[in-house]
């Protein structure tokens, strides 16, 4: 793998994985959110990763036989939960239903936050793997000094 497929696919990665923060943070931002435009309350985003392989050119597709594994990640689509909303015995309040019950998100706090851990891991994983590359990068000049 070269250099440049190397910074790409680490940057895939940042990119995907910043994805996935930015919906983590927006769950845990509507948890308790029972009124959305959409109509109901809010429903839980997930983010769905693919790959495809590291080519961007015409040429590189034409040499990528040799590097057919190296594949990038790419959120596809942020899809919308179809969980049912928890519904809590609330008569007070504005969005109860006509048996004083109001639909809240189904959104486990400590789910988001184990997924936002494990998030912020691999973000930093793709930090740490193209600092790495850059410094190999660096180490190969030298050699010509």
């Amino acid at each position: 793998m070269d250099f440049l497929t190397s910074l790409r696919v680490s940057a895939s990665g940042l990119s995907a994985n910043r994805k996935r923060l930015a919906a983590i943070s927006s769950n845990i931002a509507n948890a308790q959110t029972t009124r959305t435009a959409e109509g109901g309350p809010y429903r839980k985003k997930e983010v769905v990763f693919g790959s495809e392989p590291a080519r961007q050119s015409f040429s590189e597709i034409l040499d990528g036989q040799m590097e057919e594994d190296v594949q990038e990640v790419h959120a596809t689509e942020v899809i919308s939960s179809n969980k049912p909303p928890i519904l809590k015995y609330e008569p007070g309040h504005p969005d109860a239903n006509e048996d004083g019950y109001v639909a809240y998100p189904d959104i486990n706090m400590m789910e988001e936050m184990a997924n936002m851990v494990a998030a912020s891991r691999s973000y930093e994983a793709n930090i740490t793997a193209l600092n790495t590359s850059k410094s190999m990068a660096n180490k190969a000049l030298e050699i010509g000094r």
